[in-house]
């Protein structure tokens, strides 16, 4: 098992979170992994992350699998500038690879946002720490769980 998806299991645990990890077989796109399990493309908790033009810093938003995120309203959600997040920034940060970033399981704290959409239905899924592994939970518990601010930030 990889550390990653071994992270997010222990987070998950830890918050007494008990759901069962599934591998799919392709899901590049939030389309692609709601196919796989079943669902909306909304109910794909997309974790998209952007760097802090001022403060460097990764800055997650979680997004409904169908939605862009708006970059004005992120920027001004995030309080600056926002560009493009590398890969080493995404890895140092999360301690995951672009692809199959978790909500939960982190190294490192981050600041995150929340799409209200996502929490139009019961449950969700997220990457489970790779590009391959989803999980899914209860919307409500999201929230709780990601400590993320519930805002308005796509187009």
């Amino acid at each position: 098992m990889s550390k990653s998806k071994a992270r997010v299991i222990r987070a998950l645990q830890d918050a007494g979170i008990e759901t069962e990890i599934v591998e799919l077989k392709e899901a590049k796109t939030a389309q692609m992994a709601a196919d796989g399990v079943g669902c909306e493309v909304d109910q794909i908790a997309k974790s998209i992350i952007f760097r802090g033009e001022e403060s460097g810093e990764a800055i997650l938003f979680l997004t409904a699998g169908g939605k862009q995120v708006d970059a004005a309203k992120a920027s001004a959600l995030a309080g600056e500038a926002l560009g493009k997040a590398d890969a080493t920034l995404i890895r140092a940060q999360t301690g995951f690879a672009i692809g199959g970033v978790a909500p939960v399981g982190h190294v490192n704290p981050i600041r995150a946002f929340l799409d209200p959409r996502l929490l139009d239905f019961d449950v969700i899924w997220a990457a489970a720490g790779t590009p391959h592994h989803v999980f899914a939970l209860k919307s409500t518990a999201l929230q709780p769980l990601t400590g993320a601010q519930v805002s308005d930030f796509t187009a």
